[in-house]
Order: structure tokens, then sequence, then C-alpha cells
């Protein structure tokens, strides 16, 4: 069957897999929703727009891809209210980063009724998926990648694009402990530690494995010039309370814009806080936590939502963050204010919920 208006064709699973998840115990990133968006890019344009059941690809060896790392991907997470409606949050701001990330690595671009028309529909078909216990949310994974078989240097002439979701739970069980990485590096100014590509991921994984078997979980990265200033931390934003002021650093073309990090500016702004966007250095940072006037540090992302830290390596040494009753950390009233905007307990003041 067709859908009349966004012509997309729908094949549904034969056999659910929803019983099979215990939704009161989600790891994240384990179980797959019964079903995902495909559209291709050929001869100029989007076409054979899809729902199908999930599954595997057929993929050529020589996939352009997977020899010259065209690859980009979003994160994004939908919501139940208390009426059991599916809100998605700011969708339109990952499709804007979508875009971002395929015009710097020389990609499609996607039109929005392709983005938002194909999740809307997934959303609607696999609404059952949207898990509604504490901490739990739907997460989305729109993705594209080339899908020329040629093995030259040179920007493919075709591409897939896919959307899946999975129903998870708490990404961190406890508050991570951070190292600050001093020689390798995530990016570099004129590189694309802005776009969301696959290549930024895989090579953060040994510097990450390092320091994991260390005794810490993530890293700070800091600038490939000097390993002078912060740049990001790991898997998501960081942001710091000194003189009980959110001070963060300011976005370049070598940190990701997060959407999460942008909404928790905004909040923190709409309550009177002062916000500061610059250069953040580590010796600030060291100092600030030996002299008390560093009283937060916590990580803003998709996947993490708000997550404050532990500790900070340095140079050898551990430092220690401050603990906080929930009450009196900007981090729990952030993911508290977050959590509820999200599932229409409080009014959408923003204009950020989309409902589907």
């Amino acid at each position: 069957m067709t859908t009349d208006v966004l012509q997309i064709e729908l094949r549904k699973a034969e056999r659910s897999r929803l019983q099979e998840v215990d939704f009161n115990h989600l790891p994240f990133g384990k179980h797959f929703s019964d079903h995902m968006f495909v559209a291709d890019f050929v001869d100029g344009e989007w076409q054979n727009q899809m729902i199908v059941p999930f599954d595997n690809f057929t993929l050529s060896p020589a996939l352009s891809s997977l020899h010259y790392g065209q690859s980009i991907f979003e994160g994004m997470k939908a919501f139940k209210n208390e009426a059991g409606e599916v809100l998605m949050f700011r969708p339109q701001a990952n499709f804007a980063r979508m875009n971002e990330s395929a015009k710097r690595m020389c990609m499609a671009t996607l039109p929005e009724e392709v983005f938002m028309g194909g999740l809307e529909t997934l959303l609607r078909i696999d609404a059952d998926w949207v898990p509604n216990t504490p901490d739990s949310s739907l997460y989305i994974r729109p993705y594209m990648f080339a899908t020329d078989t040629y093995l030259g240097v040179a920007p493919s002439k075709t591409y897939r694009f896919c959307i899946f979701t999975c129903p998870v739970g708490a990404y961190y069980s406890n508050p991570p402990k951070l190292k600050v990485e001093t020689e390798f590096i995530r990016s570099a100014p004129g590189g694309v530690g802005y776009a969301k590509c696959a290549g930024n991921y895989g090579g953060s994984l040994y510097p990450t494995l390092m320091a994991q078997q260390q005794g810490y979980d993530q890293l700070i990265w800091t600038d490939a010039r000097e390993h002078k200033y912060i740049e990001e931390s790991g898997t998501m934003n960081i942001i710091f309370v000194i003189d009980g002021k959110i001070v963060t650093p300011a976005t370049s073309d070598s940190i990701l814009k997060g959407v999460t990090r942008d909404s928790i500016l905004k909040i923190a702004r709409s309550w009177g806080m002062e916000v500061e966007e610059r250069l953040v250095s580590i010796e600030e940072v060291i100092s600030g936590i030996e002299t008390g006037r560093l009283t937060e540090a916590f990580g803003a992302g998709t996947a993490v939502g708000s997550s404050p830290y532990s500790l900070i390596g340095y140079n050898g040494k551990d430092y220690m963050l401050p603990e906080f009753a929930p009450e009196d950390s900007v981090a729990v009233r952030v993911r508290n204010y977050l959590s509820d905007l999200r599932t229409g307990k409080i009014a959408d003041s923003f204009g950020w919920m989309h409902r589907v």
C-alpha cells in the first residue's frame, strides 16, 4: 500500500517483536523497533521512499562509503505524554544539522518532506515502541551513506537515507569519570568536527579505550594546537557552572553544535542565569575545582541528556567534583525540566515539542 500524500510504500512486519522487550530494563541501543524508513538518492532526486521491516541491507563490497567514509547520522528522541501521544524533541534542529553535515561531506541534502515525512510516518506505525517508563524514550537514528560502487576518491552520486528507532533507558547508570586528553585529538580547525560524520567517532575509539583501561568512562577533548582549551566530552558537549554562571566552550568548526546543549543554554537564560560561551581552559577548570569556584561539570547530549560528572583526571591526578542535592544542581534541574517538557507535564514555552 502507498500513502496518498507522502507516497511512502508500506511493507509491515509479519510479526512484532514488541513482546520480547522488557521495558522496565532497557539497555541503550540493543533493542530495535519493528520497522525502518528507507529512501534512495538516484539520478539527482530522492525516490523509493519505503517503510519496511527492520532488517539487514544487501551491499556491494565496493560500496564507496565503506572505503572513503561518506557517512553521516543524527540522534533524536521521542516521548509519550500522559495522554499517550507521541512527541518528538526539536526534530527540525536535527534536520538542519543533518543537512549541514551532508554539505560538509559533499553528500546529497535532504528535502524536509523526506526527512520529516519519513520520520512521522515511521513513528505513527511504531508508536507502541515509544516507552513511558521513567528515564526511558525512543531513540531515533537517521543516517545516510554513499552507495556508488566505484573505487575512486570522489563524491558518490547515489546515497541511501534510513531511519530506525530503538527504545532506550539511561545512557549512564552512574556519573561518569572523565580524563583530559592531551595527546590525541578529535578534530582540528578547518576539519569536520562540527559535522556528525562517522569518522569523527571512529577516530575517538582508541584514545577512549586507553582512558577506560585507566578507569575512566570518557574523555575531555582539547584543542588540536595547544591541548590547552576544552572542546567536547566524548559523546556530549560539556558545560560548567563557575561563580554561579553557566560556562561552556563556544561552538566552532571543531565542535559539534549540540541540540541539547543549545536547549540547556536557552533554558538557563530563561531562568535568569548568566551564560558565557567562550574559550574555557583546562587550567581555569582545575583552578575552579581547587578553589571551589567551579561547582558543577556536566555533559549535554541526546543520548545522555544532562549528565553530571563525578571527577576529572588531568596530568595523572583526579579532581573530585562537588556533589549536590537534586534541588541544588543545575544539571539535575535542567534534566527534570526537560523530562517534564518532553512528556507534556509543563507548558512548551519554547515551541520545541513536535506532536506526531
